[in-house]
């Protein structure tokens, strides 16, 4: 797949990968960064050692854990949009308050792509994913935090099923129609000005 065209009016922009455990942030978000040409922040490379030995455990995360690791993440993020204009990152960020607190980290706009996917394809996964420290066991516990985005957060939401190539040509179009939406924003500012 080749990059969008009207990759440079995309950015600035942090896109982020949201879902449960076991959606798939971690396979898209790579395939993503690649096509838009920009780093990619796999959030799970952020958590300290006592929230993987805490998950690992079968215990959930408190919001006390998540407030260190969204901060590093947020950074990371920050820090590769402002290298490249764009980065991507794959992030839980089940709770509108953590999605916000993303956003304050991040200097440039913010859009999420929310990976949806049913119970039992998700307990699927998470079987059949060896090595990984989130058991399968925390997963009502992550369907139980999960907000998902308002009609007022810049998000997508997807289903998860799809194979990731046509996910990534969903995003791009998406991404494309938001960057079309600013510009057409922005001339009408300056005209009325």
């Amino acid at each position: 797949m080749r990059p969008p065209e009207d990759l440079a009016q995309i950015a600035p922009k942090a896109i982020i990968v949201m879902g449960v455990s076991g959606s798939g942030k971690s396979t898209l978000g790579p395939l993503l960064a690649s096509i838009l040409q920009c780093r990619f922040v796999e959030g799970d490379a952020f958590h300290s050692s006592e929230n993987v030995e805490k998950m690992r455990a079968g215990h959930p995360l408190q919001d006390e854990d998540r407030w260190p690791w969204l901060d590093r993440i947020g950074a990371e993020l920050n820090a590769a949009v402002a290298a490249d204009g764009i980065g991507v990152a794959a992030c839980s960020a089940l709770k509108r308050r953590y999605r916000e607190r993303l956003g304050q980290a991040i200097e440039a706009p913010l859009a999420f792509i929310f990976l949806d996917v049913d119970r039992d394809e998700l307990t699927h996964r998470l079987h059949n994913r060896p090595g990984h420290y989130m058991p399968a066991s925390l997963l009502a516990s992550q369907f139980k935090a999960l907000e998902r985005p308002g009609p007022d957060e810049a998000a997508l939401t997807l289903d998860a099923r799809q194979p990731p190539q046509d996910l990534c040509g969903y995003v791009c179009a998406w991404l494309g129609r938001l960057a079309r939406i600013a510009q057409a924003g922005e001339a009408v500012h300056r005209k009325e000005n």
